[in-house]
C-alpha cells in the first residue's frame, strides 16, 4: 500500500491534478465570498444582479486559465485525441451546445433581458435570470386569469430561440394595444354615451398615449413599419341585443389587468350618474317554476278508448 502511495506521490501528474483541485477549491471559495459582498453593497436590484453574474462569469474564465496553464505540459499531445473526443462529445451534447448557442445570441443579438415579459416555448413569463443554458421564466396564466403571476418558476433551455418564436411583451415598445367592449341599451342617449367613454378614456389613459407616441415614434425609426395611431379610439357597432362601444388603447404591458378594472368602474360611475338616460345593457333570462297540471279522465272516455283497443 505503501508503495502505491508513494508511486502516486511521484507521478507529476497526480499532483498537477492534485493542484488543480486545489486552485478550483480556492477559486470557487473567492467567488462565493465576492458574490455575498455584491448583496451588501450593491442595493439596486438590477446592478446587483448583473455584478452577481459577471462575478460568476470571471470565476469560470479564471478557473480554465489555471487549468490550462496547470496542465499546460500535457495538451499537446492530447490534441488529436481531444480532437475525436470532441467530436463524439458535439454530437452527444448538441442540445447543450445549441443552449450555450442561445444564450450567446440572448447575450449579444438582444432577444430579450432579465425583466422583460416573453412568451417563450410555449410558456409565458417575466425573465427573472438568464443562465448558460437555460431561461428561467416567472409563469403568467395558466389557471389565473390575466396577467398575473401562477406562482410556478419555469426553467427553458435556450435553444428554444432557434426553434420556436420568441414573443417580447417589453422590448421595443413595452406597451400593448388592448380593448374593453361597453354595451348600451337600444333607446340610451349614445352620443351622451360616446362622450363619458371619451372622457373616462381621456382621465385614465392620458399618460399612457404620450408615453407611448414616444416609444412608438423611436421604433418606427428603427423599423420599417406604419405610424400607427396610440391615442384611444372609440369605434361603435349596432348588434341584435345592444349597441356596442369598443374602446381601443395603448398601456403598460404588465397593468392590463388594473387599467380595465379602472375604465369599467368609472364608465358605471359616469353613467349611474345620467339617471337612467344611459345604461349598461345585459341580456337577462328568467326562469319560472312549471306549474301543477291537473289532469281528469272522465269514466266514458275512458270505456271509449278501451272498445277502440278491442
Amino acid at each position: 500500500m505503501k508503495e502505491i502511495i508513494d508511486k502516486l506521490v511521484s507521478n507529476p501528474l497526480v499532483g498537477k491534478l492534485l493542484i488543480a483541485a486545489a486552485a478550483i477549491i480556492v477559486i470557487a471559495l473567492i467567488t462565493r465570498l465576492f458574490r455575498r459582498s455584491v448583496n451588501r453593497f450593491v442595493k439596486d436590484p438590477d446592478a446587483r444582479y448583473y455584478t452577481r453574474k459577471f462575478v460568476s462569469f470571471i470565476g469560470y474564465i479564471i478557473v480554465v486559465l489555471a487549468i490550462s496553464l496547470i496542465f499546460s505540459n500535457y495538451l499537446g499531445g492530447l490534441t488529436v485525441a481531444l480532437g475525436v473526443a470532441g467530436a463524439g462529445i458535439a454530437f452527444a451534447l448538441q442540445e447543450v451546445i445549441a443552449s450555450f448557442a442561445g444564450w450567446f445570441a440572448i447575450s449579444f443579438a438582444e432577444f430579450y433581458k432579465v425583466g422583460d415579459r416573453v412568451q417563450l416555448g410555449g410558456i409565458k413569463g417575466d425573465v427573472i435570470d438568464v443562465g448558460i443554458l437555460r431561461t428561467t421564466l416567472m409563469e403568467i396564466g395558466e389557471w389565473v386569469s390575466g396577467d398575473l403571476y401562477s406562482g410556478r418558476v419555469v426553467r427553458i433551455a435556450n435553444s428554444f430561440v432557434f426553434k420556436e418564436p420568441v414573443f417580447n411583451y417589453s422590448g421595443d415598445f413595452p406597451f400593448l394595444w388592448d380593448e374593453i367592449v361597453v354595451p348600451v341599451k337600444y333607446g340610451n342617449d349614445h352620443k351622451m354615451a360616446r362622450q363619458i367613454i371619451e372622457k373616462v378614456s381621456d382621465e385614465v389613459l392620458s399618460d399612457y398615449a404620450e408615453k407611448a407616441q414616444d416609444a412608438w415614434s423611436k421604433l418606427v425609426a428603427s423599423y420599417r413599419i406604419e405610424d400607427a395611431a396610440v391615442k384611444p379610439m372609440i369605434t361603435l357597432v349596432a348588434n341584435d341585443n345592444w349597441l356596442e362601444f369598443t374602446l381601443r388603447y395603448v398601456v403598460n404591458y404588465k397593468k392590463r389587468r388594473g387599467t380595465k378594472d379602472i375604465l369599467f368602474t368609472r364608465i358605471i360611475e359616469e353613467f349611474d350618474k345620467t339617471e337612467g338616460r344611459v345604461g349598461i345593457a345585459s341580456m337577462t333570462v328568467h326562469l319560472v317554476e312549471t306549474p301543477t297540471f291537473d289532469v281528469r279522465v272522465r269514466k266514458e272516455d275512458k270505456d271509449d278508448n278501451s272498445k277502440n283497443q278491442l
